[in-house]
């Protein structure tokens, strides 16, 4: 355990009924798994989460960031240290920079991506219908560099606020990010520091003014075609796996291995689309992983290709 008494009291003083001992991860994962987080804590402003992310750093505690957990599996024996919701701190969405061309729309990293879709749909803005339908915050996505067929973040993202654990702010502009296929990073070793997570504060995203009969529209068309391919009445983390840089994809490469459909436990390989590993039926984390384990086995086995997860797991 990564946490002693005076920790604890401190964390409990400091958050009062924002911090929660031994919270079971499983109620919040879309997998509806995972075990206890030994501190779990929702601060409730930036100003707060500096204080308990530069506490955590400058006591070696570990600790991990999430949003909606959509696409995290945490193991069932749970996570040592401190587990940061980001939820709860101000979830404002702002334009700045208008003009005829353009729009700078600033969302905070726990604003839900449906939420900054809406908005811009709202505002007849062009350029975040992608992420129609796609769950977590705006901060996981940022991470991830979320896409879909129809584009990713790195069309539209200009510049990230991120946190140091020493509990300074710096904007990194898009030219200074490294954008890859599901992931996003910058140098950290610039940021002159050794240790610690740095936090993704807020994305700032460039939109163009359009027909908003148009973008509904299309958002409507997007959101019908997930629906038909995509299981959505189980928890799932949607895509469990990245798709290879060509060939068949992911789910493609599990079908063709026959495991479409095939449950260890309460996990399931969903029947619609193999790329979703869903929890039919009161599942453990480690249902989860012995299940992932066959697939890549298989995969590997079958086509010579190492399947890389786009599901994060986490735990001790």
């Amino acid at each position: 355990m990564a946490l002693d008494s005076d920790s604890k009291k401190w964390l409990k003083s400091r958050f009062h009924n924002n911090v929660k001992f031994d919270e079971p991860m499983s109620k919040h994962t879309s997998l509806r798994v995972g075990g206890p987080a030994e501190a779990f804590v929702a601060p409730e402003n930036i100003e707060a989460l500096k204080a308990l992310v530069t506490w955590s750093w400058q006591k070696k505690i570990p600790y991990l960031i999430i949003g909606n957990g959509t696409n995290l599996l945490v193991k069932d024996s749970g996570i040592n240290g401190v587990v940061i919701v980001l939820t709860k701190c101000p979830k404002t969405i702002s334009q700045t920079d208008i003009n005829t061309d353009w729009v700078i729309v600033t969302a905070m990293a726990g604003v839900r991506m449906q939420t900054l879709c809406s908005f811009a749909l709202g505002r007849g803005l062009e350029g975040m219908n992608f992420a129609i339908g796609i769950p977590g915050t705006v901060g996981g996505g940022i991470m991830m560099n979320a896409g879909t067929s129809y584009g990713s973040m790195e069309s539209v993202l200009e510049s990230i606020n991120i946190l140091l654990p020493t509990g300074q702010v710096c904007k990194i502009k898009k030219e200074k990010l490294n954008f890859a296929y599901r992931k996003l990073s910058w140098n950290k070793e610039q940021m002159d520091v050794n240790r610690g997570q740095q936090i993704v504060l807020d994305g700032c995203f460039r939109l163009h003014p359009s027909d908003p009969e148009k973008l509904k529209k299309e958002a409507k068309k997007i959101l019908e075609t997930r629906r038909q391919r995509q299981p959505t009445s189980l928890p799932s983390a949607g895509c469990f796996f990245k798709n290879p840089a060509s060939g068949k994809t992911a789910g493609e490469l599990i079908e063709a291995a026959g495991l479409k459909g095939k449950s260890i436990g309460g996990a399931k390989i969903s029947s619609k689309h193999a790329n979703f590993i869903i929890n039919h039926h009161k599942a453990s984390a480690a249902d989860f992983l012995a299940l992932m384990e066959l697939v890549e086995e298989a995969v590997l086995k079958m086509f010579d290709i190492d399947l890389k997860r786009e599901v994060k797991v986490v735990g001790s």
